[in-house]
């Protein structure tokens, strides 16, 4: 089930009713327009690197981005000077707390549904070879009312310190409400 926060005062009561509908259901959300599809996507350190390379992720658009042109990102790759890569969510950078990551235990294939519970969105999150993490973005409006977040999940493939450069398999579900993480379309 998505996860929606909820609008607050009597101004907002139509879009709470919307919300409710739509994120205590899967039934009420619309029939997903996008599908999942597995890619490959490389971030260079915000450190050590041209400004031109991009550095941060946008969940939402499924996106390498530009942190030097652009808030709209939901974490940023770095390398810390003890030479530990690091994913870090908006709050880590000082954007304000949105964006989330949730280190997992299995496999990429195993995730098939962005968890509940919690997820580091204030504090650098380590990663080496071989990690497998889900990623929220920040907070979304969708077009049929509801707030939301979109999810991704994320394997760290390769980090070369030297190229300050960390490659990345990724599936984003690009739909809004959803939680899917399996390729193809997603069902919830």
């Amino acid at each position: 089930m998505p996860r929606c926060r909820l609008a607050s005062g009597l101004a907002a009561l139509a879009l709470v009713l919307v919300t409710v509908v739509a994120c205590g259901n899967s039934n009420g959300l619309p029939a997903a327009g996008l599908e999942n599809v597995v890619d490959t996507v490389h971030l260079f350190a915000l450190d050590g690197t041209l400004l031109t390379d991009p550095s941060g992720f946008n969940v939402q658009s499924n996106a390498a981005v530009r942190t030097d042109q652009s808030t709209a990102f939901d974490f940023a790759f770095n390398i810390t000077p003890a030479g530990q890569a690091v994913l870090l969510p908006t709050g880590a950078l000082n954007l304000g707390v949105g964006s989330g990551i949730q280190p997992q235990s299995v496999s990429f294939d195993a995730v098939t549904t962005a968890p509940n519970g919690t997820y580091t969105d204030s504090l650098p999150v380590n990663v080496d070879s071989g990690s497998v993490v889900v990623v929220h973005s920040r907070a979304s409006a969708c077009s049929f009312g509801s707030v939301v977040f979109y999810y991704g999940k994320f394997e760290v493939l390769a980090i070369d310190t030297l190229a300050r450069r960390i490659d990345l398999q990724v599936l984003v579900d690009q739909n809004c409400g959803y939680r899917g993480l399996s390729p193809g379309f997603p069902s919830n």
